[in-house]
């Protein structure tokens, strides 16, 4: 494996690939002083080391129990290698063994330096498996169907069938990261997987109260920490230890388990495409028609109709006249049109001159009605302020990358936003100015600015900035202002993270905080699709992570021939559907059919709008034709993946 970028996400997703998957990598990285974020990186290659002195450990433990039959790898030298180079030129890809490597991972922040060398490296290895991190999203699906053309025509000029496991897949670890920091923010929000239609839903459940039987639902994905609540807690940290979450626990142990709340699998669906960003909200380049006008001026304007009224009727009761006569002639004396009442009656010359008063105080109105409106088309597209009486909203801090895509979630979910941005060249502003959601330009530090975002009356905080002191000083400053708001904050470093959220919910017990660093939430989608399967996506667990994949029976003889119960692994995968219909496995991973065991009806009474069938019974034997979709820990893929038996075994 070759990993290739320029900030801590390629060194978390080679420390993943290392410990978690016991893979050979190669690390592609600039010189540290050139990077933005030296210390980070520093500590993500301590982490990274870390993992592969406790897993080279293990390897010498089982060789020296073994009469020294370690297998390779078991040298760290032998499974890891770092170059050093500003950007991935060809000589640097060669130099990094890309013609000879299974996979190659471009995670540079810049859509071009990843665009580039990807289509240097397809050139030098035809059937590699290349994994692109990409922001723009649409152009991610071009250079993924270019590359992947690529592959198959190389294969076809070698007289093969097809490219392989030459795919190319595009990712973003904003759009990866952004549902978790949503959910983490928002209260009653769920934690789903969503991918081409196909939406798995999560959701955590509180403790069942005394009497009370705990809800599986579908199935019980996880046991959250018993300490989540308590300020020294460790929050679900991966350095093990009898407090932290437990995935995938079995049936006794959730039975077993006493206040501890639950993740469970509760609703599968297709997801309807999401709604225009506009629809339903009367917002757009064009204002909704009572924006047009201030309360006041339509205060006015209804006063003069009310007294154009109140003059016509009059004109009817003196004269006699037709009504809508006597509305007529009221009119021409409201404008001024001359057609003098001489020779009328007192009272038909005392209207008269009322009417023209009331035209005399027409115009002005009239005048500011039309000065108002044009205002009002000409800041159309300019930013909203925060209204008066708003409440119940969501702060958000940041509209960069991650900023952006989180604003997108949060609107997709109905929830009502306050952006603050310091920049006017943000990349998010344009998506705030389209979807008219309120933006307070200024720095969030400076006092006075979080209040303008009616900071006082949101539910919940939510800092993205790219400047973890930014976002901190923030959150702070936001607990003096509300000691029991939710916050969320996004920090580079995972382990800064862990320490400012035990240090923030010791301080503010009362108070939900969370704490997440992209590259933590990120890093197992991308190692899953180096690995060349069908990761549909990841949910984090406290500060865990829980995969979910399509894979096909026949390729992994942990399933093959066993029973839904028999297959189960408990804190390692569990198969939680049937795919008949292939939908979310590649096309051409063979053939589809449930399979019932003797005497065993064919489970289709649980098939939803999905197409999968859920509710599988624990008797139904998987046959090497069935596809499945499971739920995995890291390690639980990598074994299932068949990785460390192959280390262990020396192949």
């Amino acid at each position: 494996m070759v990993v290739c970028g320029d900030d801590g996400l390629a060194h978390r997703l080679a420390a993943e690939l290392r410990g978690v998957y016991e893979e050979q990598v190669t690390l592609v990285v600039p010189p540290v002083q050139r990077t933005t974020r030296a210390p980070a990186v520093e500590r993500a290659r301590a982490v990274s080391a870390a993992l592969l002195d406790r897993v080279v450990s293990a390897a010498v433990n089982r060789a020296s129990g073994n009469g020294g039959g370690g297998g390779s790898g078991s040298e760290p030298g032998a499974r890891e290698r770092t170059l050093t180079a500003d950007e991935p030129s060809e000589v640097v890809l060669a130099e990094a063994g890309v013609a000879q490597a299974a996979a190659l991972a471009l995670v540079y922040e810049d859509d071009e330096t990843n665009i580039r060398a990807a289509l240097t490296a397809r050139r030098i290895n035809p059937r590699l498996r290349l994994v692109l991190r990409l922001y723009n999203w649409r152009l991610g699906q071009h250079i993924e169907e270019l590359l992947d053309q690529t592959a198959a025509l190389a294969a076809a000029a070698d007289g093969t069938a097809g490219p392989g496991d030459a795919s190319t897949i595009v990712l973003s670890d904003a759009d990866t990261a952004a549902p978790a920091l949503v959910a983490s923010a928002v209260a009653g929000t769920t934690k789903v997987v969503q991918t081409e239609g196909l939406l798995l839903r999560a959701v955590d459940r509180p403790p069942p109260g005394p009497g009370q039987a705990a809800d599986p639902g579908l199935a019980t994905l996880a046991l959250l920490s018993p300490t989540l609540n308590d300020p020294s807690g460790t929050d679900g940290s991966e350095t093990g230890g009898e407090h932290e979450p437990q995935l995938l626990p079995d049936a006794a142990t959730v039975r077993a388990a006493s206040g501890r709340g639950t993740v469970v699998l509760e609703q599968v669906s297709y997801s309807a495409p999401p709604a225009s960003a506009s629809a339903g909200l009367g917002r757009g380049v064009v204002p909704p028609f009572t924006s047009l006008f201030s309360r006041q001026l339509r205060l006015s304007l209804a006063g003069l109709a009310g007294c154009v009224l109140a003059l016509a009727v009059a004109l009817w009761l003196v004269t006699g006249i037709h009504p809508l006569g006597a509305l007529y002639l009221t009119l021409l004396d409201l404008f001024a049109i001359d057609d003098p009442a001489i020779g009328a009656s007192t009272e038909r010359q005392v209207l008269q001159l009322l009417s023209g008063l009331v035209g005399l105080l027409l115009l002005p109105v009239l005048l500011a009605a039309v000065l108002e409106a044009l205002g009002t088309f000409r800041s159309a597209a300019a930013l909203r302020k925060p209204p008066r009486g708003m409440s119940g909203h969501v702060v958000l801090l940041g509209l960069g990358k991650i900023g952006t895509r989180v604003l997108k979630r949060l609107r997709e979910l109905n929830i009502p936003v306050v952006c603050v941005e310091s920049g006017p060249e943000a990349r998010g502003l344009a998506l705030a100015r389209r979807l008219r959601v309120p933006v307070v330009l200024g720095d969030v530090t400076q006092e006075g600015v979080l209040e303008a975002a009616k900071i006082h009356r949101a539910n919940a905080l939510l800092a993205v900035t790219s400047s973890d002191t930014t976002n901190l000083e923030a959150v702070l400053y936001a607990r003096a202002l509300r000691p029991d708001l939710r916050v969320v904050l996004r920090l580079y470093d995972d382990d800064f993270s862990t320490a400012v959220f035990r240090t923030l919910r010791a301080a503010h017990p009362q108070a939900l905080t969370r704490s997440r660093s992209v590259s933590h939430l990120a890093a197992p989608a991308f190692a899953g699709a180096m690995l060349g399967r069908q990761i549909l996506g990841a949910i984090p667990v406290e500060r865990r992570v829980l995969l979910f994949a399509a894979v096909r029976v026949a390729d992994h003889p942990q399933l093959a021939g066993k029973t839904v119960a028999e297959a189960f692994r408990a804190g390692a995968w569990r198969v939680l559907a049937l795919d008949p219909t292939g939908s979310c496995v590649p096309a051409g991973s063979g053939s589809a059919g449930a399979r019932p065991e003797s005497g065993t009806d064919a489970p289709e009474a649980g098939q939803g709008e999905s197409g999968l069938v859920w509710n599988l019974p624990d008797t139904y034997v998987l046959g090497n034709e069935d596809r499945v979709v499971l739920a995995a820990t890291r390690r639980g893929m990598a074994e299932l993946l068949g990785r460390r038996t192959r280390r262990q075994g020396g192949v």
